[in-house]
C-alpha cells in the first residue's frame, strides 16, 4: 500500500505572445520559470506574434491549427499561453485544441496560491482568483442567455448562472472584509513603528532577484530564499542598524513580474502598500540576469502603478559573483545614480550598501534646535516618532530640543526654532 500519494505533474505547450522580438528570451524563460514553480512540464515551446489579440481565439487561425496539431502529436495535457486571455477566447480555444486552456494570469494565481502562508496571503490570492473568475464565469453561460425562451432553455441556465454570480460576489465580499480587518491590523502595527525614531524602507525587485537573500544579510533573519519566482508573498519588516547609531526598519515585499496582473495589484493593494508607505526604495537588480534592464523597467511600471515611482531610490545591482568582468560593476555604479553592486549571497559590497542607506537615511533628516512651549509639548512626542532626538532639556520658557528630524517635522517646529 502506498503511503504517499503521487504529485501529478502536468504537461504544456506553451504559446509565447509578443510584439517586440528582443524581448523573446525574456519572455520563454520567464514562462519557463512560471511552469517550474507551478509544477508544470514544458514540452516545446511556439510563438506568435502580435500587436492585439484576435478577438475570437486570441491568437491567429493558422497558429490554433497549428497548435492544435502540436499539442495532440505531443500529448499535453493543457496549451498555456502567455497573455490574458478572455472567456469566450478560452472556450472557443479549449474546443479547438481539445484540452484546457490556461493563461498567463492563471498560472500566476496557481503559483501565489501555493506560495500562500499566512492568513492574509490566502485570503488575498483568494480574492485575486474569483475576482479573474468572475468575468469568465458569464462567459460559460452565454450560449443560454443567447437561447432564453427557446425549448428545454427556459429558467435552468439562467437560474444557475444568478445563483453562481451572486455566491461568487458574497464570497468576494466577504473576503474583502476580512482583509479589510487583517488591513486593520497591518495598520495598528505599521503605526506602532513610525513611534520609533527611524525611517522605513522597502526593497523591491524582479520576481528572482534576490530580496529575500539580502533581508536575510541585512537582519540576520532566516527567510525563504528560494530561485523559484514569488518564493515569498508576505511582506517582512525588520529592523535594521546601520554605521554610526542610525537605523531604519526595512521591508521585504513581494517580487514584481513583467505585465503583474490587475487582479493582484488590487487583491494585494494591503501587502504593496508598505511600498507606498516608505520613505524610499532599495530596488535590488539581479546583474547577471542577460534581460535585466527589461526587467528594471518592469518595476518601475509596476511602481508607477502604485503611486510610488517618485520616492527616492537605490538601486542595488546583485549577484555580482557571478560577473566575471570587475570593469561592468564599476561602469554601472558610475552610470547610474545612487548605485552600489553586491552579492547578498557571498557579501561582497555590502559595506558599501550600508553607508548608502546611512546616506539615504541622512538625507531624509535635517538638524534642529527648538524651545517648545510646554502647552505644545506634544511636539516632543513626534520629535521622538519622526526623527532622531540627540538632546532634550526641561527649561523654564519651554523645553529644549536638538534633533535630527524629517521635513515634515522640521516645518512644524519652525516658528519654536532657535
Amino acid at each position: 500500500m502506498a503511503s504517499k500519494l503521487e504529485v501529478t505533474i502536468e504537461t504544456a505547450v506553451l504559446v509565447c505572445v509578443n510584439e517586440d522580438e528582443a524581448e523573446d528570451q525574456l519572455v520563454e524563460d520567464e514562462l519557463i520559470g512560471l511552469c517550474e514553480a507551478a509544477g508544470v512540464e514544458p514540452l516545446t515551446t511556439i510563438r506568435q506574434r502580435l500587436d492585439r489579440p484576435f478577438k475570437g481565439t486570441y491568437v491567429g487561425t493558422g497558429k490554433v491549427e497549428e497548435i492544435t496539431v502540436l499539442a495532440q502529436d505531443l500529448s499535453a495535457d493543457i496549451v498555456l499561453i502567455d497573455g490574458e486571455v478572455s472567456g469566450m477566447q478560452q472556450r472557443n480555444l479549449e474546443e479547438a485544441f481539445g484540452r484546457r486552456v490556461v493563461d498567463r494570469t492563471q498560472l500566476i494565481l496557481d503559483i501565489f496560491a501555493r506560495r500562500a502562508r499566512t492568513k492574509e496571503g490566502m485570503l488575498q490570492v483568494e480574492l485575486a482568483q474569483l475576482t479573474y473568475m468572475m468575468p469568465k464565469l458569464m462567459s460559460v453561460y452565454t450560449k443560454f442567455e443567447r437561447q432564453k425562451g427557446g425549448i428545454g432553455m427556459r429558467g435552468p441556465g439562467e437560474t444557475k448562472l444568478e445563483t453562481d454570480k451572486r455566491m461568487v460576489r458574497d464570497r468576494i465580499s466577504k473576503l474583502k472584509g476580512d482583509i479589510e480587518d487583517v488591513k486593520r491590523v497591518r495598520d495598528q502595527q505599521r503605526t506602532s513603528r513610525r513611534k520609533h525614531p527611524f525611517p522605513f524602507a522597502s526593497i523591491v525587485g524582479y520576481t528572482s532577484a534576490g530580496k529575500s537573500t539580502l533581508m536575510n544579510r541585512m537582519s540576520g533573519t532566516d527567510l525563504l530564499a528560494d530561485a523559484m519566482p514569488f518564493a515569498t508573498l508576505d511582506p517582512t519588516t525588520r529592523k535594521i542598524d546601520l554605521p554610526d547609531g542610525y537605523a531604519l526598519f526595512l521591508t521585504d515585499t513581494v517580487g514584481f513580474i513583467r505585465n503583474l496582473p490587475t487582479h493582484l495589484v488590487a487583491a494585494f493593494q494591503s501587502t504593496l502598500e508598505e511600498v507606498t508607505f516608505s520613505d524610499f526604495i532599495i530596488h535590488l537588480v539581479d546583474i547577471s540576469h542577460p534581460n535585466w534592464e527589461a526587467q528594471c523597467d518592469a518595476v518601475a511600471e509596476t511602481l508607477k502603478r502604485l503611486k510610488a515611482d517618485d520616492k527616492p531610490a537605490i538601486t542595488v545591482f546583485n549577484k555580482i559573483d557571478m560577473i566575471s568582468d570587475p570593469s561592468v560593476r564599476r561602469e554601472l555604479v558610475a552610470e547610474f545614480p545612487n548605485s552600489v553592486a553586491i552579492s547578498a549571497t557571498t557579501g561582497e559590497g555590502m559595506n558599501d550598501l550600508m553607508n548608502a542607506i546611512r546616506r539615504q537615511v541622512q538625507d531624509l533628516l535635517g538638524f534642529v534646535k527648538a524651545l517648545i512651549p510646554y502647552d505644545k509639548s506634544h511636539l516632543l512626542q513626534d520629535c521622538y516618532n519622526f526623527g532622531r532626538v540627540h538632546k532634550e532639556e526641561y527649561r523654564e520658557g519651554g523645553i529644549y530640543v536638538e534633533a535630527e528630524l524629517v521635513s515634515e517635522m522640521r516645518h512644524l517646529l519652525e516658528n519654536y526654532a532657535i
